[in-house]
């Protein structure tokens, strides 16, 4: 068994390179078939028997019988070699009825090469240097015009500048069903069923090793693959090839993947930061607004009907074990530093003093500065330090400063109450809100876009070097 898992294990990676391989063989036939008629012209003058095959064979093409009669009198003319005998004489009075014939139906419309029939009537316009297509091929298929021109030299100009635009005019066959003839999906069935089989036997796998998961969860998970076995819209191919090649490992497309993501989510994050921004400080303005604030100001009850979980008031509790840390622990360890500051910074005030200026010119005045500066510096952190521990240690001095502040909320609460201070204080928040909203929000949507690309570039490159590095 375990050699079996391990014969299976080596074989994935290899029907994984063979599907993606198989999946970009029958992209670029999709896409040779898209481009089939956009780039008739170009496929004929690059591969002329292929592209005539291919079209006749899957698309329904003829040559076009108007186009192809007109052609056949111009190689029988030529042949001839002279616009002198009888049936010349025929052939031409032909073409000129054909030309007029050509250019009145516009047998070229059915194709959608309309342009390629402007383009043979400017041509023998230029050529005739007259105004008129009409008259311009009028003329050219005159016995005289041949004859003064050069025969030779005419049909040589025709077979050079116009044949080869009228040989791509064509005639494409109709089904029953009123649509053109298209039989590609002779090509594709093949394909289409070997990647039905491959994602039958995958999905089943998946199944297996995942039992609780759904039919529809299985299918999500090999979602692009779907893309595969529609028989329209077949240009989204193109989805699973990717995928397919990314993972088979024949293209490494992680660092584009990267870069897209990164490009996304850098605009994508300041349109988030600013809708999410604005509706909250919207729903704040509109709680001032309706009068939130000034109920919760004047509802004293709001404050009693708080829920404590445990009897503790954590905001107290929290505050003092901040300063105890603080007091005990960190204010011990940084002293001699925070003494070097001060005294560096009373020395300095006293340098720029006008009197300490004019006393430092007597001798032994500078040490003496320096000493009692730093005599002052110690007095002054050994005073404030006892007076905090002094302060912590004290129950009585805890409880009065406890005192004091609920006092000063109390009182606080009370005199903001009043009825014309609410009002004001809502009106000014409310356009200040406003102002906030104006003045700074915009300006990250139309700044800081750019901001976050550049710095998501700089931590993709840091990424790529270390990983480049660690190589």
């Amino acid at each position: 068994m375990t050699r079996r898992k391990a014969g299976t294990a080596r074989w994935i990676p290899l029907l994984d390179k063979t599907m993606a391989v198989i999946a970009l063989l029958n992209l670029v036939l999709v896409l040779l078939d898209l481009s089939y008629f956009p780039l008739r012209d170009q496929y004929l003058r690059l591969f002329p028997e292929f592209t005539i095959w291919y079209g006749e064979r899957f698309k329904g093409i003829e040559p076009h019988r108007d186009t192809t009669a007109y052609l056949a009198r111009v190689d029988s003319l030529k042949a001839l070699g002279s616009t002198d005998s009888p049936q010349a004489r025929a052939l031409l009075l032909s073409l000129r009825s054909r030309s007029h014939q050509m250019i009145t139906e516009n047998s070229f419309a059915a194709a959608g090469k309309s342009g390629t029939l402007e383009r043979i009537k400017w041509r023998m316009r230029d050529h005739m240097r007259v105004d008129s297509s009409r008259d311009a091929f009028e003329q050219f298929w005159s016995r005289d015009h041949l004859q003064q021109a050069g025969f030779d030299q005419e049909l040589t100009f025709f077979d050079q500048q116009i044949r080869p635009l009228m040989e791509t005019n064509f005639f494409r066959g109709i089904t029953i069903h009123g649509k053109p003839i298209d039989r590609f999906w002779q090509i594709d069935i093949w394909f289409t069923l070997l990647f039905a089989a491959d994602l039958l036997i995958r999905v089943r796998q998946f199944k297996q090793r995942f039992r609780q998961a759904s039919w529809v969860d299985v299918l999500f998970w090999r979602w692009y693959d779907l893309f595969l076995l529609l028989p329209f819209w077949r240009w989204l191919r193109v989805i699973p090839v990717t995928f397919r090649l990314n993972q088979s490992g024949l293209v490494n497309l992680e660092p584009m993947r990267t870069r897209l993501v990164h490009g996304l989510v850098a605009s994508l994050a300041t349109e988030l930061t600013e809708i999410v921004l604005v509706n909250t400080l919207e729903q704040v303005q509109a709680l001032i607004a309706r009068g939130h604030l000034s109920r919760w100001i004047l509802n004293s009850q709001a404050h009693r009907r708080y829920i404590d979980l445990n009897g503790v008031d954590e905001v107290e509790a929290i505050a003092r074990q901040v300063i105890t840390v603080t007091v005990y622990q960190v204010m011990p360890q940084i002293r001699s530093d925070l003494e070097e500051l001060i005294q560096y910074t009373v020395q300095q005030v006293l340098r720029q003093s006008p009197i300490y200026q004019n006393l430092a010119q007597f001798p032994g005045v500078n040490n003496l500065s320096g000493q009692l500066t730093e005599r002052l510096v110690n007095d002054l952190t050994e005073t404030t330090y006892t007076v905090l521990t002094q302060a912590l240690e004290d129950a009585g001095l805890v409880q009065r400063v406890r005192d004091l502040l609920h006092q000063f909320g109390d009182t606080f609460m009370r005199e903001i109450s009043d009825a014309r201070s609410l009002q004001e204080l809502q009106s000014l928040l409310v356009d200040l809100i406003d102002e906030v909203k104006i003045n700074y929000i915009q300006q990250v949507s139309e700044q800081e876009i750019e901001v976050l690309r550049e710095q998501a570039q700089r931590l993709y490159e840091i990424t790529q070097s270390s990983k480049l590095a660690k190589r």
